[in-house]
């Protein structure tokens, strides 16, 4: 019964001598210059309660909803075109050959053959742009394909994926 209390002792004395060493706080110094307004108090608002915060006369949330109704699908912003201008490289011989594929139609370069499937382009009113459908094959079955939309201002995005051949949109009419 005695170490217990000799333990407490011993811890009391230690603690009350490190209190005894610790240096003085820093001197705050207040600079001069225009006084800051208080920070607004932080305010959290529960996701189901109402705003926290009045709104203006005459304004109101939108309905969210329900989960059996589907949001309004976006306007087509793309316009259709019937040609589709293209660039083919051969990336061995450093070839370099543009076409122009009618939407339906296909093209050959070398063992590729290119099918243009669609064709479109944005409105004048927006950014400049164009896309294709394009179904890209190679008359060699262990050579890759491709079946997608490409787009000219990103061709990284999407696009064929061959050793020695290279397809690029330029642009659609």
């Amino acid at each position: 019964m005695i170490r217990p209390l000799v333990a407490v002792a011993a811890l009391l004395a230690f603690a009350s001598a490190a209190r005894a060493q610790a240096p003085a706080p820093l001197p705050t110094v207040q600079t001069p210059g225009p006084a800051r307004p208080p920070a607004p108090p932080l305010m959290i608002q529960a996701p189901t309660g109402p705003p926290l915060v009045p709104m203006p006369p005459g304004m109101q949330l939108p309905a969210a909803p329900g989960p059996n109704v589907p949001a309004a699908p976006p306007a087509n912003p793309w316009e259709s075109r019937g040609t589709a201008d293209l660039v083919a490289l051969d990336k061995i011989d450093d070839r370099v050959v543009n076409l122009s594929v009618a939407v339906g139609q296909s093209a050959t370069f070398f063992h590729l053959t290119i099918v243009v499937r669609a064709c479109v382009v944005r409105p004048a009113d927006q950014p400049a742009d164009a896309a294709a459908y394009l179904d890209i094959s190679d008359s060699r079955p262990t050579q890759p394909g491709f079946h997608g939309w490409m787009l000219a201002n990103e061709p990284a995005a999407s696009l064929l994926q061959h050793p020695v051949y290279d397809v690029r949109v330029t642009g659609c009419h």
